[in-house]
């Protein structure tokens, strides 16, 4: 592994910041991408999520930038709000060496008129979605003129969910003279040629998906379609995983397959694309806090998923493309650490194990069903209490934890994650106290004015 001091234009002060932020070395993707990034050259990353891609090109942005000037020089694009909303967290750590840098985030689902109020002074960086960036440029309330740094990150889920149009039009009011970065989980002809519209003589950079799963124990089951369901049970019964993903190929196996879970008392909750913005928003925040142990989920709705410690990774059906596979089990094996990923494999799936095990270089693992046994719950350790009021009511999570710790008696260990969104407050309670937590809300105050709130089920 190398260390980040090995790259000589790093100021010291960022070197700081990385060694406070727990960045000791980098990944193969830094430490394949930085140097070049940092040189100013266009490149195009192919890397799975969770190999470390936003602090590549999160440091070589920081680099270009001048807080003095404020004028928008980097973009970021991002094909959904949750991963925009992620990797803007991410870059404001970054530059905490660097004072006064102003992110914003302009996605979709979120009120035009406050982000446009947001853009009366420019920001140094923006991270959006293609659809709303483009709004604003259209609407001039967004000027790329002094663009230095463009990013597409996750390229190919943004083409997948039809953005290729809204990126062309974008690309049109950015500087022909930029630095391009393209990031893709793979690498499929349409990515390709984009890739050959917006950059200039690009690098480019692979990692090598088979390098990529050392850390992984993959296991496969054997099993017909009618007795997955089962055979899932018994195994989350087993391994009795503190989170877990299962992935489905459909949105109704996505639903079926979480009504069966919860039915024996594993808790789990449905990430599918028939979920509305604001019912998927607390789907991802009640499974991050710790309110639900399993996520059941398709491949494009689960896209952007940051759980920093996934335990267990199941493909209740084997992925069309073996690409697919490897980013699915890759979620389980983040930055370095180790995972489990389990695969049923139906008779009529066994071409795909077969193209598999031919792309991995692998001998797959076949393993015996276990016998089916009285199941254990799993049950969650949180729930989720949803607040009124959030940023534009300028609530902090000191406040919420300073009104459950004092007028309510809660113990500060009973408290998990808190979330301000713009419009509610997300607060991990644990189980135990979650009924006397909500109740007394409803005849509390928070920040002197009275709140209103509910137990997400």
């Amino acid at each position: 592994m190398t260390a980040f001091s090995t790259l000589n234009v790093l100021p010291a002060a960022q070197l700081n910041n990385l060694t406070e932020l727990g960045y000791l070395e980098m990944t193969p993707v830094q430490a394949a991408a930085l140097p070049v990034i940092l040189a100013g050259n266009d490149v195009r990353v192919q890397a799975r999520t969770g190999s470390g891609k936003t602090a590549a090109f999160g440091l070589g942005l920081l680099h270009r930038i001048d807080v003095t000037l404020f004028q928008t020089q980097a973009l970021v694009l991002c094909p959904t709000r949750e991963l925009a909303d992620q990797v803007a967290g991410e870059l404001r750590r970054l530059a905490r060496f660097l004072p006064n840098t102003k992110i914003l985030t302009l996605c979709g689902g979120q009120p035009f008129g406050a982000q446009r109020d947001s853009l009366q002074h420019a920001p140094h960086i923006i991270v959006a979605t293609p659809g709303r960036l483009l709004d604003h440029l259209q609407k001039e309330t967004v000027s790329l003129d002094a663009l230095h740094i463009l990013v597409m990150d996750e390229a190919d889920r943004m083409l997948d969910m039809g953005f290729s149009d809204a990126i062309d039009e974008v690309i049109r009011f950015a500087p022909a003279t930029r630095q391009t970065l393209l990031f893709s989980a793979t690498w499929p002809e349409a990515i390709a040629a984009i890739s050959g519209r917006v950059q200039q003589q690009p690098i480019r950079i692979e990692i090598d998906t088979v390098d990529a799963l050392p850390a992984i124990e993959q296991q496969f089951f054997e099993t017909s379609a009618h007795e997955k369901i089962s055979l899932l049970q018994t195994l989350l019964s087993q391994h009795q995983p503190a989170s877990c993903v299962v992935f489905c190929n459909t949105k109704k196996d996505c639903q079926a397959v979480c009504d069966a879970l919860n039915a024996v008392g594993q808790s789990a909750l449905a990430l599918h694309g028939d979920l509305e913005q604001r019912d998927r928003d607390q789907t991802l925040v009640r499974f991050a806090n710790g309110s639900a142990r399993i996520l059941v989920a398709t491949d494009v709705a689960a896209r952007g998923l940051d759980i920093k410690s996934l335990e267990l990774v199941v493909n209740y059906e084997l992925a069309w493309d073996p690409e697919v596979h490897v980013h699915r089990i890759g979620r389980t094996a983040r930055a370095g650490s180790s995972g489990l990923a389990i695969s049923f494999c139906a008779p009529e799936e066994a071409q795909r194990a077969n193209i598999l095990s031919e792309m991995l270089q692998l001998k797959l693992n076949w393993l015996n069903a276990p016998a089916r046994q009285s199941l254990l719950p799993l049950a969650a350790e949180m729930a989720t209490l949803c607040i009124d009021g959030g940023k534009k009511a300028k609530m902090r999570p000191g406040d919420i934890l300073g009104a459950l710790t004092g007028d309510i008696g809660l113990d500060g260990s009973d408290i998990g994650k808190i979330n301000v969104h713009p419009m509610h407050v997300y607060v991990a309670v644990r189980q135990a106290v979650a009924q006397k937590a909500w109740k007394q809300l409803q005849n509390g105050k928070i920040k002197g004015k009275s709140c209103r709130g509910r137990l997400l089920k």
